[in-house]
């Protein structure tokens, strides 16, 4: 896809650098030149720009954009423009961030429903993690059940699905493998992204590298995970 990501501090510049590691083309704005030259090398473009000047869009291909993200943390009036310009010149679906309860109700009256709020999410993620020990992501579902990203085990690397019945023994549900590949850009640079193998099938091969995206009960995962570093 192709991203744009308004402000550049600490959440939009590690969303950045994320998106892009997965394979996305990334332009990040920011209206301050040190943060654009900490990053115009690592992702696709970079422009320093003041996003609540109208006339500074004409050289964002805002039509050609499949997301825009305003990520802008500093200053609540801004994203707040800045969200408004972009739905004023463009149908891009807008994912924006909110500061306060109030941000969140003017987003919500400009039509605005993807809203996220990173420091509340991270806590909640880093909290999972903790409670999970050493599960790398997690999305729960309810208080039973969650979808977790787990680390290969050193006995599952080169073998079959078939030859592992794996998830039967640690009853959880394989949902799919996260797997690191060598990409090269339009420009010939590389760099390495992390791509999902689809369904998953009894032919299937575990490499060492390996991250299996796995649904099941708590108490599964965390037998799963045990013994892991």
């Amino acid at each position: 896809m192709k991203i744009i990501i308004f402000g550049l501090g600490n959440f939009g510049m590690s969303l950045a650098l994320s998106l892009t590691e997965t394979g996305n083309e990334v332009i990040g704005v920011d209206k301050q030149m040190d943060k654009v030259n900490l990053i115009k090398d690592k992702i696709s473009h970079a422009i320093c720009m003041d996003s609540t000047n109208e006339l500074a869009y004409e050289a964002l291909p805002l039509k050609d954009a499949d997301k825009v993200v305003v990520g802008i943390g500093e200053n609540e009036g801004a994203a707040i423009i800045t969200t408004a310009i972009i739905k004023k010149l463009s149908n891009v679906k807008i994912i924006s961030r909110a500061l306060s309860p109030i941000h969140d109700t003017v987003l919500e009256a400009m039509g605005i429903y993807s809203i996220i709020h990173p420091e509340q999410e991270s806590a909640d993620r880093l909290t999972k993690q903790i409670n999970f020990k050493t599960t790398l992501e997690n999305y729960q579902l309810d208080n039973n059940y969650t979808i977790s990203e787990v680390k290969s085990k050193p006995e599952f690397h080169g073998k079959t699905l078939y030859e592992l019945n794996t998830i039967d023994k640690y009853h959880l549900n394989l949902v799919t493998i996260i797997r690191k590949k060598e990409k090269t850009n339009l420009i010939g640079k590389k760099s390495i992204v992390k791509e999902t193998i689809g369904l998953p099938t009894p032919e299937t091969v575990i490499y060492q590298d390996d991250i299996l995206v796995v649904f099941g009960e708590n108490k599964n995962i965390s037998v799963y995970c045990e013994g892991q570093d």
